[in-house]
């Protein structure tokens, strides 16, 4: 092959997303546009059996719905074939691509944030199912149930499932997938630096940079500094699931399987909320100390995150002060009973049952508002 063929296989890889893993890439190149592996050796600038056994890795993991999806659609943009081109290895709906676009390397590393965390507790999956441009987590609770606590775009599943950080644990209609030691290794590492949020969003409390027009900051800068600082939770479990655990003095859980539930659907739409980066929201005017007089509507936008921060606004102004405060601490924060007891100013234990009674009143809401089967998916 001539060099100016080499520069031109160099110049298509460029174009796909930067998380695309070198034994993908690989393999589309040698795949879709016909590159002999001694030309990749050579630009990788190894011996040609690594490139060999890159390629019958990536060609070996094909069974798997979610990666035979994400390769197809990478290899669409290699060749510039339209995304929706059918296969004839299979025509099932889950090995076509998908219409959600491709994320890029900010998107996904915010998105696995938040899907890594979730997988993490004890008995979540991700569950996929064909022709379903969403990708859902569910928790096993007490009593045989599950309750769902994430939803995650197809592109993104995708993604997860090139870069081994989620694994089939059973295949069929619905598709189950759990977090992989190297998905574990990436969360902690995405802790410790955790990736930063368009226009001021974080994924634990932190300052918005839009604060809206009815909020104020009554406390000094310097004694709110360690408010501000990067919470730290644990990686298997939200405050909701330890509390499930808990029995009272008749044995029964603390938190029945609604109020989790409650809880979850939530921390859900307040993440839906955020996925849209022109928009932000000032969610610290529902906080103690952000609390004033007048509170801000939620910011215009249209689509499914404006939906679901109206759904969140509804929900918080209609617990009310303080009960609004610890959902959205426990629940979407994730911050721990100790530390939210401890801002708040209460006595030790007595933020458990507060909450309880919030997503009592949270249950209770939902129900009225939204039904007890909830919204659709995304």
């Amino acid at each position: 092959m001539s060099a100016s063929n080499e520069m031109g296989n160099l110049r298509v890889s460029r174009k796909l997303p930067e998380w695309v893993p070198i034994g993908a890439r690989n393999y589309l190149a040698h795949t879709e546009e016909g590159a002999p592996i001694r030309v990749l050796a050579r630009e990788a600038g190894c011996h040609a059996s690594t490139i060999l056994r890159r390629i019958r890795k990536i060609e070996m993991r094909r069974d798997d719905p979610l990666i035979d999806a994400a390769l197809c659609r990478l290899g669409a943009v290699r060749a510039k074939r339209p995304t929706t081109r059918p296969r004839q290895k299979d025509t099932t709906a889950m090995a076509q691509p998908q219409m959600t676009p491709i994320p890029d390397q900010p998107t996904l590393q915010r998105e696995a944030l938040r899907v890594l965390r979730r997988l993490a507790e004890t008995g979540a999956v991700l569950a996929v199912a064909p022709e379903m441009e969403k990708a859902v987590v569910v928790r096993d609770i007490a009593g045989g149930g599950s309750t769902r606590t994430a939803v995650v775009d197809s592109g993104v599943a995708q993604a997860m499932a090139l870069k081994n950080w989620i694994t089939s644990i059973s295949t069929g209609r619905v598709t189950r997938y759990q977090i992989t030691r190297a998905g574990r290794a990436k969360l902690t590492a995405m802790l410790k630096h955790p990736p930063k949020a368009a226009n001021g969003l974080a994924e634990a409390q932190g300052p918005f940079e839009h604060a809206g027009p009815g909020w104020q900051d009554s406390h000094d800068p310097e004694q709110d500094a360690p408010r501000r600082q990067r919470i730290r939770y644990c990686l298997a479990e939200s405050p909701l699931s330890a509390l499930s655990r808990r029995k009272d003095k008749d044995g029964q859980p603390f938190l029945s399987e609604p109020l989790v539930q409650a809880g979850e659907r939530l921390r859900e739409d307040f993440e839906l909320a955020q996925m849209d980066s022109k928009v932000t929201q000032n969610w610290e005017g529902f906080l103690t100390a952000g609390t004033s007089t007048s509170r801000s509507a939620p910011q215009g936008g249209d689509g499914a995150p404006h939906e679901a921060r109206a759904r969140v606004s509804a929900a918080l102004a209609h617990l009310g002060p303080g009960l609004s405060d610890v959902v959205l601490r426990c629940c979407c924060y994730l911050e721990g009973l100790e530390t939210t007891e401890k801002r708040l100013g209460w006595s030790a234990r007595s933020g458990k049952v507060v909450l309880r009674i919030a997503l009592i009143r949270l249950r209770r809401h939902y129900d009225e508002t939204i039904g007890a089967g909830g919204p659709m998916i995304g």
